[in-house]
């Protein structure tokens, strides 16, 4: 039976209940349900749009769905089939006997293009979505994988949480459309050559939003208009943090904010990292360590510079909150055995609204009202041991079910409680990310990655589709996090080529646990823990500290540029860094070029990303460019072999635009 209801088109059949509605600038989201009704759930990454009103034809068993641009063909068997304007740009896929009639062929198969697949004895079922594949299709977005693949084309992508690893779902297609998987269950997305199929492994329904589009920037607009945009980006955030595993004392973090001011090096934000507290869940910092905090955040403001703290959503049975927690029933449950991880540790719910209140209001007595304004979110996915997502359970459901949004929670648990006491353009780094997190001041950074030139790849690639799939703020630790010895020529290496993409990264953030590593202060509190080896730019000889210095004083000028480029991100949603095509997707060239980018419309950075490179080919789209560091200009539209020494990687500037008069 088809029908329309309050403009939307439903068809109900046997079992299903499927939901056709307009949802934004050109857009649809399409809905399923084996349990009789549509519902909403508080996981949807969607925000509630301005109303459209679409266009609905129905004859007999068939019908057309249009919202602007996009339209919908539902055929008598169920299947849809997606338009921009006349151009099908992705269609389901179905080898069934009602091809027959439709289509002018039969199949034996028997497969639907969705399959909900029941667990007995619940109202959940594992999902299967299918859609007919285009092997002239490039598909990116989708969020952040340790891979160096940038076209997703032809990858699985797991649809789960892990340390290093972020699902976001939204994809651009250069087809014309983006689609957003609006489902936090764990799963998998194959886009094969063969077929393109989307599963969940427990859920109560089909939840997705398609867009389309005439270029990869509209596209990527019509996504941030109904999930939301980071907020405009506060200043200070544009400049260089300083960040090593772990400042163990408050007097050895102000020793080096000091020394940074005595060089002159520009500084913008410091970190206090993990295990500054007695007890994982007490937040709060060891007075035996920390015995000033509100002194600390006073006289490192002074110095124009920022406290981030780290907070960890985990609680240890010795934690003067762990029973309260626990009775309350604010603690991540396991289907069956032992619930703790990290040594002794168990995780907060964040599903539940009631946790998110309780424990912000421990972070704003000991931190907020202290004078912190940042916070470093870490421990996001969270990081179970071994990621066994079936064993464990939240109030909203199984990890299974809604695993994925955990870490959109925890940023809208910080984001909450920091506007409420009345702060604006909230900035919080976070180790994970799901659709939607953007809108509550959610930096991403890629985790706990390795420190080598293959790990550096990855986070080019992963940067990228990041800001595609709707997270313009992210970074990195430069120079990786396990390991890198202070010492090593060949780790002086990668921190340098690091260092140099990092410049022009939308956070430019040092980090790592470098070797060799220095012993705890005692075996108590927040002194049992180890520290790395010194993490400063001066920590790793005279030349190293000269071209970080050189990046230091080049990020400083491009401020006002970068801040431009927040602007831009805060209101319709633009990536900081993108590929060449974002820009000139007319250009074949760019969209085949996976080793360069955008840093804002004006800029082209090509990094080096291996060991021992000198030089590298370079491709500048049409246009007149000039080469950073020598001052040579280029026409654009060929590609051509560009000097990349040491203490310089190849960058290219609009000649003409407004940058070029700051960087000249």
């Amino acid at each position: 039976m088809l029908y329309e209801e309050k403009g939307k088109l439903l068809r109900r059949f046997d079992k299903e209940l499927l939901c056709i509605e307009p949802w934004g600038k050109n857009s649809f989201r399409v809905r399923a349900s084996m349990n009789g009704t549509i519902r909403d759930f508080e996981w949807s990454a969607l925000l509630e749009p301005e109303k459209k009103n679409a266009e609905i034809k129905i004859d007999g068993t068939r019908a057309r769905i249009m919202n602007g641009r996009i339209c919908c063909e539902l055929l008598p068997s169920g299947k849809m089939r997606f338009y921009r304007d006349d151009t099908v740009v992705l269609e389901e896929y179905d080898r069934n006997r009602f091809r027959e009639e439709e289509e002018g062929f039969n199949s034996a198969l028997e497969l639907d293009p969705r399959t909900f697949v029941p667990y007995r004895g619940t109202d959940n079922f594992k999902l299967t979505v299918r859609f007919e594949a285009d092997n002239t299709e490039r598909i990116y977005g989708m969020g952040q994988y340790q891979q160096t693949c940038l076209d997703l084309k032809g990858c699985m992508i797991e649809l789960a949480q892990r340390n290093s690893q972020a699902s976001v779902p939204f994809m651009i297609s250069n087809k014309g459309y983006g689609m957003l998987w609006n489902n936090p269950a764990v799963g998998k997305v194959f886009f094969g050559k063969n077929i393109t199929e989307w599963t969940a492994e427990s859920t109560k329904v089909l939840d997705y939003w398609i867009t389309v589009g005439d270029t990869p920037s509209a596209i990527e607009e019509n996504y941030a208009s109904v999930t939301g945009t980071v907020p405009l980006m506060p200043e200070f955030a544009s400049g260089f943090w300083q960040c090593k595993l772990r400042y163990q004392t408050q007097d050895e973090i102000m020793h080096i904010a000091r020394e940074y001011k005595r060089r002159k090096l520009p500084i913008s934000v410091i970190v206090c990292d993990y295990f500054h507290w007695p007890y994982q869940g007490d937040w709060k910092f060891d007075q035996v360590y920390w015995p000033e905090p509100e002194k600390m955040v006073l006289e490192l403001e002074a110095m124009g510079i920022k406290l981030m703290v780290s907070v960890w959503p985990t609680v240890e049975k010795e934690s003067e909150n762990y029973k309260d927690l626990y009775e309350r029933g604010m603690i991540a449950r396991s289907e069956a055995g032992c619930r703790t991880h990290l040594g002794n540790a168990s995780f907060i719910d964040v599903t539940n609204p009631e946790t998110r209140s309780y424990v912000w209001n421990i972070l704003k007595k000991n931190y907020y009202d202290k004078g912190i304004r940042i916070f470093w979110l870490d421990e996001a996915e969270p990081e179970y041991t071994d990621y066994e997502f079936e064993q464990y359970r939240y109030q909203a459901g199984s990890d299974l079910e809604v695993g994925n949004v955990y870490p959109r929670l925890y940023a809208e648990m910080a984001y909450d409680g920091m506007t409420a006491a009345g702060q604006e353009n909230v900035i919080n780094l976070i180790r994970c990310a799901w659709a939607g997190s953007q809108r509550y001041g959610a930096l991403v950074w890629s985790g706990d990655i390795d420190s080598s030139f293959t790990a550096l790849r990855n986070q080019f690639t992963a940067g990228l589709n990041m800001g595609l799939a709707g997270i313009p703020w992210w970074t990195t630790d430069i120079g990786g996090f396990h390991g890198g010895n202070i010492h090593s020529a060949s780790f002086k290496e990668c921190l340098i080529r690091w260092f140099e993409y990092g410049a022009f990264c939308p956070v430019f953030r040092l980090h790592g646990d470098r070797e060799p590593q220095q012993p705890p202060l005692s075996e108590t509190g927040g002194g049992r823990m180890p520290s790395g080896a010194d993490n400063e730019v001066w920590s790793y000889g005279d030349d190293v500290l000269a071209i970080c210095t050189k990046y230091m004083e080049l990020r400083e000028k491009m401020r006002p540029y970068i801040m431009e480029q927040m602007a831009k991100a805060h209101e319709k949603g633009t990536p900081v860094i993108r590929p060449l095509f974002y820009d000139y997707p007319s250009d074949e060239i760019c969209w085949k070029t996976e080793d360069e980018y955008m840093f804002g419309p004006d800029i082209v950075v090509c990094p080096v990303l291996f060991a021992d490179s000198r030089s590298r080919r370079v491709y500048l789209p049409e246009g007149e460019w000039v080469e950073l560091d020598t001052g040579k200009v280029f026409t654009g539209g060929k590609a051509f072999e560009a000097a990349a020494p040491i203490e310089s990687i190849p960058v290219y500037v609009k000649r003409h635009s407004a940058v070029f008069g700051q960087l000249a």
